[in-house]
This record gives structure tokens, C-alpha cells and sequence, in this order.
């Protein structure tokens, strides 16, 4: 492991079979996992180029056992790594070898779909597309759809602020949950929100969507489904450039229309997902769009005129539009299969994810292609190019020395790249461990102490998922937030890296 990490506390690891015997009678059954072996599932969430066992793997089923192992965590001093779906590409879920790994795999029911008010309440480890999926009989869905999303929870999605290919239109994570259940460090059990969409005082929902797992632990979530539109069709278009498809986006947007996705591939990307797929993309494109309209059939219709005279006008050189659902269907299969398709060409592989203005679409791409050549890497650019967020694919074979080593430098420039041109450092992945040390490169010391201040208002003595986000883990005593009292400092003991 290259990036620095918390150092162990030696006092909790001698202990270590006590809390694994008491972690028993809390959740009991087959809810704690304990030995070398079968923990390995858990050593790494997808971001697989870092791993660390954790000290031990706690998988409970309520909210009262979740409470219960947090206020045992907290008086005892013990560090918590929430976990949900392990599906995490930034190293969110990376286990601390002094640390207990609390999984939310056993939170898998959806406890009500209320169709009046347009809402479902599931618990965190229910599948992003199994929410779809039990609504879908009614004519509703829910709206995020990550590539992810036959595997990845909603908890998870909530972590990170996933996206998907629809997002464009109808928001991320953050613009489709109206409430959650949620248990703090110190084992209070919290209700946020509800089933209605507005809600008084502050907006702690947008807090802690995107919390990637510092503030607390989600046990139960509502969000909102939306009706399926009367028509929806895909059009498929070819460009021999791929700074014309960047250019083509930037023109649809500015012209006022916003379309339900907008996603775009260059010829590796292309070439892997034909291969894995036979979505019958074209196979002499430099680059491909694939424009989603959604709507009543006389506006889809209206706007695939407008759409495919502004890609005329920016080149392209091919143009097909699904005929039927199950062709529109096909055009996705193979942009949501784009990553497993690209580690069929490649030992490895790192996903990076950073969001740019869409206007600097054409720029970011010439850029990524220069910085390939002077690593001497392989690149594969799949992203959601109508919000600007990329998500270039670095090709590299770990088992040549070095070579992991300048596939993080070349996705580091990247991401500096992003920040360069009016971006940020993730659209959807979260900070997690692989972008953290780069934090100071988008916000500045002041900024960075005031996020911590919030984080400590949740976890005082920073014992939820330390080591990630911030470059720089600081007792709260540091920011201010906690007090001296009776001319003893709280917590003397709380170790920095």
C-alpha cells in the first residue's frame, strides 16, 4: 500500500478477542466474521489496488444491532468503516486493520412503496436496480441508475451521490432522496426528512448524501420514484473526432434541450464494448454519443430532428435511432457494460472520475490524450458527457514494475486537469483514499478545517471511517470544536497521521 493510513492502535488490537467475543452476543448467529480467511472478501472495496483486512467484520440486521455495535465502538474507542456493497471505485470502504468493518448487506428489504405520494422506503443494502424493478409493474422507476446499479446498494449510492446515464435530466442521488433513518457514532438514532420534498430548517439530507461514511451509519431510506415517460428513444451517433462529439454536447445543451442521458464513448471504448456486447456500435468512429429523449412521442419526435442537425453540424459521420424499446435497450447494454468490456482488453485497469463545464468537453479530451502518450499508457474514455463527468479508464499491467505507480500519476493529472478547467475532483466516485491527497489542489486550507468542523459536529473523536477525505486528520480540539474543561483536554489520546 502506497498512501498513508492511520497508524494502528496497538491497545485496541490487543483486545482483540474480547470485542469480537462481545460483537457476538450483540449480533448473534452468523453476524460477526472473524477469521483471516473468511474476512478476505472484505479486504478491498472496488478500488482493488489497495487492500487491508480489517480487524473484524460485523454484518448486522437492524437498526437496534447497529446502534448497539456503534455505542460499543464509541465508548471503547474502536474505529468504524461502514460498508455497503463493497461496488466503491475511490477506496470508501478500505478496512483499517484496527477497525471494525461494519457491512449493511443484510439491510436488503424494501419496507413500502407508497404510490400516492410517489415514494419508496428501503434499507440500505436493497440493490439501486431492485428499487426499479418492484415498482416497474405500476409504470414508475427511480431515476439514478449507476452502471453499477445491478449490484450497487442505495446506501452506497448514497455514500458517494452516484449518478447514472440519466442523471442529466433528473438529478443524482442527492435531488432523489427525501429522508433516511440514520445512527451516529455515539449510537443515537436519528430520522431526517420524510416522504414530503421539502422540509424546515436546515438541509442535513444534502449533508450527508455524499458523506461517503464520515458522519454516520444509514439504516433506512426514502426516495422518490417517477412516473416512465410516454416515449423514450436513443440515437446513436458516430464522429471521427472526438473533440466534434465533445463539441456536439456542448451545442444540444445550448440549445436549450436536456435530453433524459447523454453519454459518450472514444474508439477503445467503443471497440471493447462491441466486442463484449454486439450493441452494433460503428467501428470506424473516433467517437460515439448516444443521446437518450424522453417525453410524449410528437416532442421526442421534434427533438430528434433538432438533435441530429446540430450533430450534422458538428460532423458525424453516422446516425442510427432505436426503432423499438428493446433496440433502445441495446444502445445502453453497451455503454453500461463499458467497464467489464475494457478488462477484457487490459490486465488493469483504473477508473477515474472528475467532472468538467461541459464547453471544456473538447479541451479535457486532447488533454487526457496527451498526458496518455507521455505516460506511455493506454486510455479508454467512457463518461456522462452531458454533465461533464469523465470517467477515462487508465490501461496498465500491475505485474510490471512501475507500471501502477504512473497509471495513479497519469489519473492525478487528470484530475488536476478538472480542477484546472473549472471542475472538481468527482462527479459520483467520492474522495475516498484515491483522491484525498489531492484535496488541497481544489480547496484550501480554511476550506478543508471548515468541512472537518461539520464532521466533528457528527463524530467528535473522528472514529468513522478515518483516513479518508480529508489529507489530514485533525482532533476536533485542533478546529475548535471541542472544549477544555476542568484544565483537561477531551480525548489526549486521539492519534494524527
Amino acid at each position: 500500500m502506497t498512501i498513508m493510513m492511520p497508524a494502528p492502535d496497538q491497545m485496541v488490537l490487543d483486545r482483540r478477542e474480547a470485542i469480537v467475543r462481545d460483537f457476538r452476543e450483540i449480533v448473534p448467529g452468523e453476524g460477526v466474521i472473524s477469521s483471516a480467511a473468511e474476512m478476505l472478501p472484505y479486504e478491498s472495496d472496488a478500488l482493488t489496488a489497495y487492500r487491508q483486512p480489517p480487524m473484524v467484520v460485523v454484518l448486522p440486521e437492524t437498526t437496534e444491532q447497529v446502534s448497539r455495535v456503534l455505542k460499543y465502538c464509541f465508548d471503547h474507542g474502536i474505529k468504524v468503516v461502514p460498508r455497503g456493497s463493497g461496488t466503491s471505485l475511490s477506496g470508501g470502504a478500505l478496512p483499517l486493520a484496527d477497525a471494525v468493518l461494519l457491512g449493511l448487506s443484510k439491510f436488503k428489504r424494501i419496507r413500502e412503496i407508497d404510490f400516492d405520494n410517489r415514494v419508496v422506503v428501503t434499507e440500505p443494502g436493497v440493490t439501486n436496480l431492485a428499487i426499479s424493478q418492484a415498482v416497474a409493474h405500476a409504470g414508475f422507476y427511480y431515476a439514478p441508475d449507476p452502471s453499477s446499479q445491478i449490484a450497487c446498494s442505495i446506501g452506497g449510492n448514497i455514500a458517494e451521490n452516484s449518478g447514472g446515464v440519466h442523471c442529466l435530466k433528473y438529478g443524482m442521488t442527492t435531488n432523489n432522496v427525501l429522508g433516511c433513518e440514520l445512527v451516529l457514532m455515539s449510537g443515537e438514532v436519528l430520522r431526517i426528512g420524510g416522504k414530503t420534498p421539502e422540509q424546515a430548517g436546515y438541509d442535513l439530507m444534502g449533508i450527508i448524501t455524499g458523506s461517503e461514511g464520515l458522519l454516520g451509519v444509514v439504516t433506512e431510506v426514502t426516495v422518490r420514484i417517477l412516473r416512465k415517460p410516454e416515449t423514450a428513444r436513443a440515437l446513436m451517433v458516430g464522429f471521427s473526432q472526438v473533440e466534434a462529439a465533445g463539441e456536439c454536447v456542448a451545442r444540444i445543451i445550448g440549445a436549450g434541450i436536456i435530453p433524459g442521458g447523454m453519454e459518450m464513448m472514444d474508439r477503445p471504448a467503443i471497440h471493447a464494448a462491441e466486442a463484449f456486447v454486439n450493441a452494433g456500435y460503428p467501428l470506424d468512429v473516433e467517437a460515439l454519443l448516444i443521446i437518450e429523449l424522453d417525453g410524449s412521442s410528437i416532442e421526442v419526435d421534434e427533438l430528434i430532428k433538432r438533435v441530429e442537425a446540430i450533430a450534422l453540424s458538428c460532423g458525424s459521420t453516422t446516425c442510427r435511432i432505436s426503432g423499438s424499446e428493446a433496440e433502445r435497450d441495446l444502445f445502453w447494454a453497451g455503454r453500461k457494460a463499458a467497464f467489464p468490456a475494457v478488462g477484457r482488453i487490459s490486465p488493469d485497469y483504473l477508473c477515474m472520475d472528475g467532472t468538467i463545464p461541459r464547453g471544456a468537453l473538447p479541451r479535457a479530451l486532447a488533454r487526457i490524450r496527451d498526458l496518455g502518450e507521455e505516460y506511455g499508457l493506454g486510455v479508454a474514455n467512457v463518461f456522462h458527457a452531458g454533465d461533464g463527468n469523465l470517467h477515462p479508464l487508465i490501461l496498465y499491467d500491475a505485474n510490471k514494475p512501475g507500471e501502477m505507480d504512473k497509471a495513479e500519476a497519469f489519473g492525478a493529472d487528470i484530475l488536476r486537469c478538472c480542477v484546472e478547467l473549472g471542475g472538481v475532483l468527482t462527479g459520483e466516485h467520492g474522495v475516498g483514499i484515491e483522491k484525498r491527497d489531492l484535496m488541497p489542489h481544489m480547496f484550501s486550507e480554511v476550506d478543508l478545517n471548515q468541512q472537518q468542523r461539520l464532521k466533528c459536529a457528527f463524530d467528535a473523536r473522528g472514529l468513522l471511517n478515518p483516513g479518508k477525505v480529508f489529507p489530514t486528520l485533525h482532533r476536533c480540539a485542533e478546529l475548535g470544536r471541542v472544549h477544555v474543561h476542568g484544565g483537561q483536554l477531551a480525548f489526549p489520546d486521539l492519534p494524527r497521521f
